[in-house]
């Protein structure tokens, strides 16, 4: 039996100048094939109240075989088309899974114990 752990993932997207209307525009084709993909437990685009070039697009799947299935989809495909097409001026893209209390709390254990040459490197 396995287990799923869910994860996610979140994307900044910075427009080129005078195109975030665009880059909006075709974000938003992404918002409900994304939410009827199987696994997905919450998907959504935002734009930054502070710099109106910049979005952000997340997700939550219900595990990685989930979120992985997904970045395999033509949906994705958008993403490609924005470098190319010069619509957006940087793109970042994390991915995250959950941990526990515990496993957040001995990581920051050994952040305490490791020597202060190791975090600096």
């Amino acid at each position: 039996m396995s287990t799923h752990i869910p994860v996610s993932h979140i994307a900044f997207v910075h427009a080129r100048a005078g195109r975030s209307t665009e880059l909006g525009a075709r974000l938003s084709s992404l918002i409900e094939p994304s939410r009827q993909a199987p696994g997905c437990l919450h998907f959504a685009l935002q734009r930054s109240q502070c710099d109106a070039q910049l979005w952000m697009v997340s997700g939550f799947w219900s595990s990685q075989q989930t979120m992985t299935a997904y970045f395999s989809s033509p949906a994705m495909a958008i993403f490609a088309e924005l470098v190319q097409d010069l619509v957006v001026n940087s793109l970042d893209f994390h991915t995250f899974s959950t941990v526990s209390a515990l496993e957040a709390c001995g990581e920051y254990a050994q952040l305490q114990r490791a020597p202060l040459h190791q975090l600096a490197s």
